[in-house]
């Protein structure tokens, strides 16, 4: 082997593989009730305590689904995250006394989802429909409209600026709102940004 062969051999054996995502054939999905407003807490704890345990190889993933919502706040929009399941936590580990004994002892766990007694893990569908969710939510964002059907409202800014009327329609994919609004003695639809709305106070 040439000089050169042995840099390029040295250079090889120096390139660490990448950690590999760590697999147990025992694994489940299995669901615990929380605190509400503890979800991400748990998270932190059980990622956390794990490895000081010793169950890194059946303790695997801790999941808290969550959508990305636009709403308004004082007259601004801004993007939030939001919970899809408020008050629990997916995790995905292989059931044995320790795990569950850990589990039910981390601050904030209130309890398994069971059957009976026993912790009942998810179905491969359940567990599939909830991934499939959460990676659509993150291409499209959820809009968060805050009207509804029949609500008086006035309308703030465009052409239609000062006129009020009754919301008919409301399309929360593209943040649109339908209108019914009095023109020239007819009442007529008005579609607008949610945003050139406001709630119409007498």
């Amino acid at each position: 082997m040439d000089e050169k062969e042995r840099k390029n051999s040295a250079g090889q054996n120096q390139q660490e593989p990448k950690e590999q995502k760590r697999e147990n054939p025992n694994a489940r999905w299995y669901v615990v009730h929380v605190l509400t407003g503890q979800e991400q807490n748990v998270q932190r704890y059980i990622e956390n305590t794990v490895p000081e345990k010793g169950l890194q190889d059946k303790i695997l993933e801790v999941f808290v689904p969550m959508e990305e919502v636009i709403e308004m706040r004082g007259g601004k929009r801004r993007t939030v995250q939001r919970k899809f399941f408020p008050g629990y936590v997916l995790i995905r580990m292989e059931l044995d006394r320790d795990t569950e004994s850990f589990i039910r002892g981390v601050p904030g766990v209130t309890s398994f989802v069971t059957s009976g007694k026993e912790p009942v893990p998810l179905s491969d569908e359940e567990v599939e429909s909830i991934m499939q969710k959460t990676r659509k939510e993150k291409v499209a964002q959820k809009v968060e409209i805050p009207f509804s059907e029949n609500d008086p409202v006035r309308i703030i800014d465009g052409p239609f600026k000062d006129f009020t009327g009754i919301v008919s329609e409301i399309n929360r994919e593209r943040g649109k709102v339908r209108v019914m609004v009095s023109i020239f003695g007819r009442l007529t639809p008005v579609d607008v940004d949610f945003m050139q709305l406001k709630p119409d106070k007498k």
